[in-house]
């Protein structure tokens, strides 16, 4: 199957820069991007294509973190810290996902929400209910939502109902594997909720399993600073957090970390050295107060930065939010470091939603030869405006501010 699309084309190749092909033709076969074209070539000329005419063709989002039950508590409990925020909000909400039919229900809309917000890939926590988590693999997939999706892991320090035992948690996490192998788009990623929710058995175990099958692997590093010293007093045998999971070679370059708003320089050098990804929540950060990342820094220093919405520690769903939010937090960073630290641009954040999450799906930069085709297509007509805007400010005022149905298609 052939698809051709024409419209201003808006591709980040580069991580401060994007590329801009004006009414250009997007060619794809079997949904594989095959080039972009200024003139398209004669052997599609027999093909119909869909002309956007002046709107925008961007590259869709990867969202790298979200908790899927926490959907369900989107904007609440945003007065309280991390820890008590899950003690109070997250853990009760989450119990209830032991229910299939209610997942089906909220997964159904978190899905079709998702594509609707031009989010086409996820790396998405779920609960620890095996039956729920394939219930949202299922929705996401309907929708052709591609990625990760993880049954979470927590044999301590959870809640009345909400918490295995270690051979629960055990089986569990192998009868689910074996209802994955159906899946086409949606895999699974191992996901210890973090280190506070695991014993050390259970955290052995699932790195024997993340490595005996060759899996990814998502949890959560020095989002705050009563967490951090949290995991000193269960481990006191590590220097740093990070340690806790190396111990359980759970530290590689497909293992992804959200937050490390905290991480000191040596453990930055050792998230670098290994490979292993950043994923940046701003909204969350921010939320609840667990501080500015430093992720120009990261960026300085080699390290792979991705962004995530972190719903629902984060307030918004849709990924443009959390690029803009993402600028916003490198402006903050960029004051508490008197002016010294450069914020990210328009440009930089994008990428970081967009491209910089194509090389964990094993991808190239930007619309790339050989990449899924994933695209938004905005129009901004309905903006006002004194005069003709270039096309890249017409990207940076679709980053920051959207009408509704500005969204054509994904």
């Amino acid at each position: 199957m052939v698809t051709i699309l024409k419209g201003n084309i808006i591709s980040s190749e580069k991580l401060d820069k994007i590329s801009i092909y004006e009414k250009s033709f997007l060619v794809a076969e079997d949904g594989v991007i095959v080039g972009i074209y200024k003139s398209l070539p004669k052997k599609y000329s027999k093909y119909k294509y869909i002309d956007y005419k002046n709107d925008l063709i961007i590259q869709s989002f990867s969202d790298m973190h979200i908790h899927a039950p926490q959907y369900a508590m989107l904007g609440m409990g945003m007065d309280l810290q991390l820890l008590d925020w899950l003690n109070t909000y997250t853990f009760p909400t989450e119990r209830e996902f032991k229910d299939p039919k209610l997942a089906r229900k909220i997964y159904k809309d978190l899905a079709k929400q998702l594509i609707s917000n031009g989010t086409t890939r996820v790396c998405m926590f779920s609960s620890l209910h095996t039956d729920s988590t394939i219930v949202l693999m299922e929705e996401l997939e309907k929708v052709g939502i591609s990625g990760y999706v993880g049954k979470v892991n927590m044999d301590r320090n959870g809640a009345p109902g909400l918490e295995e035992t270690t051979e629960e948690s055990i089986k569990e996490t192998n009868r689910w594997l074996k209802e994955c192998k159906k899946f086409k788009l949606i895999k699974p990623i191992i996901t210890p909720r973090f280190i506070p929710s695991c014993t050390d058995k259970l955290m052995e175990e699932l790195g024997n399993i993340a490595n005996e099958n060759n899996l990814p692997i998502q949890s959560h590093l020095s989002e705050n600073l009563g967490e951090i010293a949290w995991v000193k007093e269960l481990h006191p045998e590590c220097e740093e957090y990070w340690d806790a999971y190396a111990k359980y070679n759970m530290w590689n370059n497909k293992t992804l970390m959200a937050h490390c708003v905290h991480s000191s320089t040596r453990e930055r050098k050792a998230i670098k050295d290994a490979g292993v990804y950043v994923v940046h929540c701003p909204s969350s950060n921010e939320d609840l107060t667990s501080g500015y990342a430093q992720i120009r820094k990261m960026l300085d220093e080699g390290i792979n930065v991705v962004i995530g919405s972190d719903v629902a520690g984060g307030d918004h769903l849709s990924m443009f939010d959390n690029v803009a939010a993402t600028i916003r937090a490198s402006k903050a960073r960029n004051i508490i470091d008197n002016y010294k630290t450069p914020f990210l641009t328009v440009e930089e954040a994008f990428y970081l939603a967009t491209s910089a999450a194509n090389k964990f799906f094993d991808e190239k930069p930007g619309l790339a030869k050989g990449n899924k085709l994933d695209v938004i297509v905005i129009n901004d007509d309905k903006l006002p405006r004194v005069r003709k805007l270039s096309i890249k400010e017409r990207f940076e005022r679709t980053i920051y501010l959207r009408e509704k149905d500005a969204i054509k298609a994904v």
